[in-house]
């Protein structure tokens, strides 16, 4: 089982992003999804989530009404659109599966998750 992210990079403020997520080994279409992030010396954080059916998610505060996270489940794959890019948004982007879950309705903590892919680096010039 394994899980890819990719599509991170350098961008300046004000710009956008968008990561992508596939699995492999099994299927994660009906459990939740989701994004972390850990900026440089801080811990690592919950950015958004996702559950099994694809309009219910959930996001961080500092993330609402600019990320959109998504899935595509004919691709077992995850998205994570970032608009209006801030330097508070850099950091390493993870993403993460939790088999016990399909619905997702508060924050992730990341003891619940069970997969982590490696991440991909997400910089954001000021």
């Amino acid at each position: 089982v394994q899980l890819q992210a990719s599509g991170g990079g350098l961008v300046q403020t004000g710009g956008s992003l968008f990561v992508s997520c596939v699995a492999s080994g099994r299927s994660f279409n009906a459990y939740v999804m989701a994004w972390f992030r850990q900026a440089p010396g801080k811990e690592r954080e919950f950015v958004a989530g996702i559950g099994g059916s694809t309009t219910n998610t959930y996001y961080a505060e500092s993330v609402k009404g600019r990320f959109t996270i998504s899935r595509d489940s004919t691709r077992n794959t995850v998205f994570l659109q970032m608009n209006n890019l801030k330097p508070d948004d850099t950091g390493v982007y993870y993403c993460a599966a939790d088999l016990g879950s399909a619905v997702i309705s508060r924050p992730k903590e990341q003891h619940a998750m069970d997969y982590w892919g490696k991440g991909t680096l997400v910089t954001v010039s000021s």
